[in-house]
């Protein structure tokens, strides 16, 4: 069974950061895309950035504009998502999962259960 389990979502006040993490569990992590997305109630789900098994294969959404960073620890199954400068328009639950396939758009086998983050003062 696979598992992706989200953590380190809270209450943070605009401009200020917070590191989300991911463990999964079940699937042969190296394999695979590990992406970021975010949903808030009663819009779209949307991308936030992904990530391949090489450190070199990174991509963004444009709204992250070099606040957002992806890393992944395929020592430990891991991922992260360091989130600097947050505006309260980031507020949304943050949700990690896992492709086989590579990019943003490209359909995601796996999800996790998702961590709120609350952008407010």
């Amino acid at each position: 069974q696979v598992n992706l389990v989200e953590s380190g979502g809270g209450l943070v006040e605009p401009g200020g950061s917070l590191r989300l993490s991911c463990t999964a569990s079940g699937l042969n992590f190296d394999a695979h895309t590990i992406g970021w997305f975010r949903q808030v109630p009663g819009k779209e789900r949307e991308a936030v950035a992904c990530m391949s098994n090489s450190p070199d294969s990174i991509l963004y959404a444009d709204f992250t504009k070099g606040r957002f960073t992806i890393s992944r620890d395929n020592a430990n199954n891991a991922t992260n998502l360091q989130m600097n400068n947050l505006e309260p328009e980031d507020t949304a639950t943050y949700y990690c999962a896992a492709s086989l396939w590579w990019g943003l758009s490209v359909p995601y086998h796996y999800w996790g259960q998702g961590t709120r983050v609350t952008v407010s003062s």
